[in-house]
């Protein structure tokens, strides 16, 4: 079977390093091993969609030499086939309205302990009756059970999801799907056979691996590349006001990507043309040389 990988950004803003690292190393992983790429734009949330962001990122992409083989789809086109997801979960039994609010998930004692960012949800509304005056999200049934999978960058991963997290949303309250139902919904729609993104989002895969269980769709591999931090330690993202990408320099960017994802690409392939680099990079890539690696640390050298 062909090998076909993707990246998936939200248009919340323009890229940034950090971005470029895991749009990196999903195309490398791919190409290396002779399959294809897509690009998804993931648009689901309108409040927080940048008018404008969805071309940069596109545009940003081509001047760093990235191909794409199939038309970029963008979820917010896609409403329709979510709901087919959710009403198969819903005619399963799967899934139960919920009205709880994030304040009263905060005041429960489970989650005084702040030992975590994400709530746990104890069950509150899996059997209570639904009230017509009420506006509810939608929480699938997650089951008691170890999730194990393998990642082929952090190794062996297990999860509990009725002990870690509890039922999670899949359809909000103002009406919206979940990222981690239309997720798992396109990667199934574009054949995706394996997964390469940030390691900030290694805890989705145990949720998404049930919903593909759930739906009877396959499940990709999955590998989560190391997140680019400062040297605080703080990671890049929009969120903590990463600086966007510059395209004045996209060769030398690239090859300190490389730099960063311990590929030790030849000095000389900074003078060379971008496609040079790329065909190096994709010949020698070697995701070995991250295991259990879950940060890289820029340099105050690095221009971006």
């Amino acid at each position: 079977m062909t090998t076909r990988g993707r990246f998936a950004p939200s248009p919340t803003g323009p890229l940034h390093l950090g971005s470029l690292v895991a749009a990196v190393g999903s195309y490398l992983h791919a190409r290396h091993a002779g399959g294809q790429w897509l690009v998804r734009i993931e648009d689901l949330d309108p409040p927080r969609t940048v008018p404008g962001a969805a071309e940069d990122i596109l545009h940003t992409l081509e001047a760093f030499g990235f191909h794409w083989d199939e038309p970029v789809i963008y979820q917010s086109q896609r409403t329709d086939a979510y709901e087919q997801a959710f009403q198969y979960l819903k005619d399963q039994g799967l899934v139960y309205p919920c009205a709880c609010t994030r304040s009263e998930l905060q005041a429960l004692p489970a989650n005084q302990d702040g030992l975590s960012e994400e709530l746990h949800y104890p069950g509150t509304c899996r059997h209570k009756p639904i009230r017509e005056s009420e506006s509810y999200a939608w929480r699938f049934r997650v089951p008691n059970e170890s999730i194990h999978f393998i990642d082929g960058i952090q190794g062996e991963q297990r999860m509990n999801l009725n002990e870690s997290i509890g039922d999670f949303v899949i359809k909000r309250r103002d009406g919206l799907f979940a990222y981690q139902l239309a997720v798992v919904v396109d990667d199934a729609a574009q054949h995706i056979s394996e997964v390469v993104r940030g390691v900030d989002l290694l805890s989705n895969t145990p949720r998404q691996i049930a919903l593909q269980r759930a739906l009877q769709l396959p499940t990709p591999d999955y590998a989560h590349l190391p997140l680019a931090v400062d040297r605080h330690g703080n990671k890049l993202s929009k969120s903590t006001h990463a600086a966007a990408l510059t395209l004045d320099q996209p060769t030398a960017t690239l090859w300190q990507v490389l730099q960063l994802l311990h590929q030790d690409p030849p000095t000389a392939l900074q003078q060379e043309h971008i496609h040079a680099l790329w065909q190096w990079a994709i010949e020698h890539w070697n995701h070995n040389r991250l295991n259990h690696i879950q940060h890289i640390m820029l340099n105050n050298a690095l221009n971006y």
